[in-house]
């Protein structure tokens, strides 16, 4: 038998320091309406010295499964979370909360695949899910890229923000209303260069060196990366609605990777979707990469704009360059 998966529940956790425009100007070269007219964002939430990812996770993780009726921690049968800014670069981030958690005996792992994380991590699940090797599967995408902000870098430390969205995919049957409806990931690593992290890895170990250059930060070449997002998931999209048979006058809400007001604009004029189907979290909360797309559809439901028997379209695109879409009746 071959089952379907659906979205159980979705949480999220943002740190509780906002850091908003004016707080900007006092640190680097900006001004307030440099920053909305070029990104729509005035604020954003920053960690403090104690919180790292698995903690924001930890808390998305409670949020989620409060907001569910059916699903206990004890159900949850695999971790795997999105990220780029774990709290090591080994263990895993899903395992340090696979034991904050308290679970034992399932699989828990990371996927790197920067602000697409969490749509890669999300089409993973359903392959297990509907499989059937799995029934409930707990996915993340989380964040704390106010740690890796480059502060020299005027067009780049304007635009990112921490967080974590948690959302529990659990096994349904065929003929059940709520589903993932269809999923497609990919990637175009011609250009990775675009945007990395120079710093850190085997290529560029840490020394006194990479640090005064600030390779551990950041670094983005932000006219082409806009380019190839509008391009990117504006194609991937249209891809998983035509497998499906579904319009895009069938679609009730796009959910897309909050990178940037103009990106998200230009992605729905070349969908012909308009702008008051579109989710826009921007503003409040910046580009929290992976965890962009969980953060704003748990913010959708909770303020009742997504609602049961919707069908939602998520689409994000990251550093890889990688992108994908998720097609999905809530």
């Amino acid at each position: 038998m071959r089952y379907s998966a659906m979205i159980d529940s979705v949480g999220h956790y943002l740190p509780k320091k906002i850091v908003n425009n004016f707080d900007l100007e006092k640190r680097t070269d900006t001004t307030d309406e440099w920053i909305k007219t070029r990104t729509g964002m005035f604020e954003r939430h920053f960690v403090d010295d104690s919180e790292a990812a698995s903690d924001l996770a930890f808390k998305a993780t409670e949020n989620a499964i409060y907001n569910s009726n059916t699903t206990k921690k004890q159900d949850i049968d695999m971790i795997i979370v999105g990220t780029v800014s774990g709290d090591h670069p080994f263990p895993s981030t899903a395992c340090i909360l696979q034991k904050k958690l308290g679970l034992k005996d399932i699989p828990a792992f990371d996927v790197s695949a920067g602000c697409a994380g969490f749509i890669y991590a999300l089409d993973i699940a359903k392959q297990y899910i509907e499989s059937g090797i799995y029934e409930t599967i707990l996915v993340l995408g989380v964040e704390i890229l106010s740690r890796l902000i480059n502060w020299e870098d005027r067009s780049t430390n304007v635009l990112f923000g921490d967080g974590a969205g948690a959302v529990i995919i659990k096994r349904t049957q065929s003929h059940s209303i709520s589903k993932i409806l269809e999923s497609k990931i990919t990637s175009d690593a011609s250009e990775w260069e675009l945007l990395v992290q120079k710093g850190g890895g085997s290529r560029i170990p840490a020394t006194q060196e990479s640090i005064r250059q600030n390779l551990h930060t950041i670094y983005m070449e932000g006219n082409k990366i806009y380019k190839y997002a509008v391009k990117s998931m504006t194609s991937v999209t249209q891809e998983v609605l035509k497998k499906s048979n579904f319009s895009v006058k069938e679609v009730d809400w796009v959910i897309p990777h909050q990178a940037n007001l103009r990106i998200i604009e230009s992605v729905a004029d070349k969908l012909n979707v308009p702008m008051d189907k579109v989710i826009v979290t921007i503003e409040r909360f910046a580009n929290t990469s992976s965890s962009s797309v969980p953060i704003a559809m748990s913010v959708a439901i909770k303020q009742n704009q997504v609602r049961r028997g919707d069908v939602v379209v998520l689409t994000a695109f990251g550093a890889g360059l990688t992108f994908g879409a998720i097609l999905l009746r809530y």
